[in-house]
C-alpha cells in the first residue's frame, strides 16, 4: 500500500494556511484520530534564535495554525523542542521569545515546554544507536505533529521530517551523538533509529518560505509557496526532496529508512493528494555545499580514504566577521574550537566536519569550503 502525502500551494502565512491545514487533517484522516482531552505534542524547529523571516526556523504562523485545528477536536497543545547549546528553563524561555513562540502561543491558548527534563531510553529496534536521551513530552504523549522547516543541510544533505525530530534530544547530548557518530552515513541511521522509536503520527513541512544553499542555519530563504503532509515522515521527505530537485535515493536518512522496510524511496512509490508535484517543482533549488562522493566508490580501494578526505567540504570561520560570542565552541562535539584573543578558531587535527559550527553561529560566518576540484 503507498503512504499518502498531500501537497499543496501556500504563498504566505496569512488566513488561508489555517484552511490549507485543515484540508490536510481531512484528506489524511486526522480528525477522526484526536480524541477531547489528547495532548497533542507539537515539534517545530527552532534550532537556534532567530526571526521568522529568515527561514531558519517553522514559522509561528505555521505552528498556529496547526495548533488551531488541534483545538477545534479539542486536543491540548503543548510545543515542545530542544535547539542546539545548554538546553535549559532560561534558555528554553529565551528560544521562544526570540522566536515569537511565546507571543504566538499566548494568543492560541498553547502550552510551552520550558521544564527541560528528560529520561535516557532504549531503542528496541535500532540498528546503530540503541541508547540515548529524549525530552519527556516526546515519551509521554498521546498524538506528535512534527513541524518540520524544509531546508538544505550541510553534513545530510537535506533537512525535513525525519532530521526535525534529532530536537527531541536535550541539548548538548546533540554533539555527543555527532561524536559518537561522526561520518554521515552512520549518523544518518542514529536517525533513523530515533525516527522509528519516536514515531510521529503526523509530519508536516512548511516550505512556504523554505531555504536553500548553505542550510540549517546559514543558506538564503526561498518563498517556495509549498506545503506538505504525511502520516509517515519518510514519505513525506521523499516528496520534499523531489520538489527540489533531490534524488531521495542519494539522502542517506531516506536510504536507509527503505532498505529497513520503513519508507518509500522515490515519488512514484507515493499516493500523491492535493496538488500534482510536477507544479511545485523547483528544480533550480540551491543544493548545500557537500561534494558528492559517489566516485569514491568507484576508486580503486587503496585511494578511498584520502579522496573521500578531500572530498570531505570543511567548516571555515570569517575571522574579519566573527565576534567572538563562542557558540561555535560550546556546540562542537570534539572541542576542537577555541577563542582566542576573541575570535574564534578550529583545530583541524580532530575536526570531524559534522557542521554543528556552521548551524548554531547566530552571525552566520562560519562557511562551508571544499577543494574546487570537487565543486563540479
Amino acid at each position: 500500500m503507498k503512504e499518502r502525502v498531500w501537497l499543496a500551494r501556500q504563498r504566505d502565512y496569512g488566513p488561508s494556511l489555517e484552511e490549507k491545514i485543515a484540508q490536510a487533517f481531512t484528506v489524511l484522516g486526522v480528525w477522526d484520530e484526536l480524541r477531547p482531552g489528547m495532548t497533542v505534542v507539537v515539534k517545530p524547529n527552532l534550532v537556534m534564535s532567530s526571526k521568522p523571516e529568515q527561514a531558519i526556523i517553522t514559522h509561528p504562523a505555521f505552528t498556529a495554525a496547526v495548533g488551531k485545528c488541534v483545538k477545534k477536536a479539542g486536543g491540548k497543545v503543548l510545543i515542545a523542542e530542544s535547539p542546539g547549546g545548554p538546553y535549559t528553563p532560561g534558555a528554553m524561555k529565551a528560544i521562544f521569545r526570540a522566536t515569537g513562540y511565546t507571543d504566538m502561543a499566548e494568543s492560541c491558548g498553547f502550552s510551552l515546554y520550558t521544564a527541560c527534563k528528560s529520561r535516557a531510553v532504549t531503542l528496541p529496534h535500532a540498528q546503530r544507536c540503541r541508547e540515548l536521551s529524549v525530552v519527556e513530552p516526546f515519551l509521554d504523549r498521546d498524538y506528535l505533529i512534527d513541524l518540520a522547516k524544509l531546508k538544505t543541510h550541510g553534513m545530510v544533505g537535506f533537512s525535513g521530517a525525519v532530521k526535525n525530530l534529532f530536537g527531541a534530544v536535550p541539548g548538548l547530548q546533540k554533539p555527543e551523538l555527532h561524536c559518537r557518530f561522526p561520518e554521515r552515513e552512520p549518523f544518518s541511521e542514529m536517525l533513523v533509529d530515533l525516527c522509528d522509536f519516536l514515531r510521529p503520527d503526523l509530519c508536516f513541512l512548511d516550505g512556504v518560505w523554505a531555504m536553500e544553499g548553505n542550510g540549517p542555519t546559514g543558506g538564503q530563504r526561498r518563498d517556495l509557496g509549498v506545503l506538505a503532509a504525511s502520516k509517515s515522515p519518510y514519505a513525506a521527505d521523499v516528496a520534499a526532496a523531489s520538489l527540489v530537485g533531490l534524488d531521495p535515493g542519494k539522502i542517506d536518512m531516506l536510504r536507509i529508512a527503505h532498505s529497513r522496510g520503513l519508507g518509500p524511496i522515490a515519488p512514484e512509490e507515493l499516493e500523491l493528494l492535493g496538488a500534482p508535484l510536477a507544479s511545485l517543482a523547483a528544480p533550480d533549488f540551491q543544493k548545500a555545499q557537500a561534494a558528492s562522493t559517489d566516485f569514491i566508490d568507484r576508486l580503486p580501494k587503496l585511494l578511498r580514504p584520502a579522496a573521500k578526505k578531500l572530498a570531505t567540504p570543511w567548516p571555515r570561520i570569517d575571522k574579519n566577521q566573527c565576534v567572538g560570542c563562542g557558540k561555535c565552541a560550546e556546540s562542537c562535539p570534539q572541542h576542537t574550537i577555541r577563542v582566542q584573543g576573541g575570535k574564534a578558531k578550529i583545530d583541524y587535527k580532530n575536526c570531524i566536519r559534522c557542521f554543528c559550527c556552521h548551524e548554531m553561529c547566530p552571525k552566520h560566518v562560519v562557511d562551508i569550503k571544499r577543494l574546487g576540484l570537487f565543486r563540479f
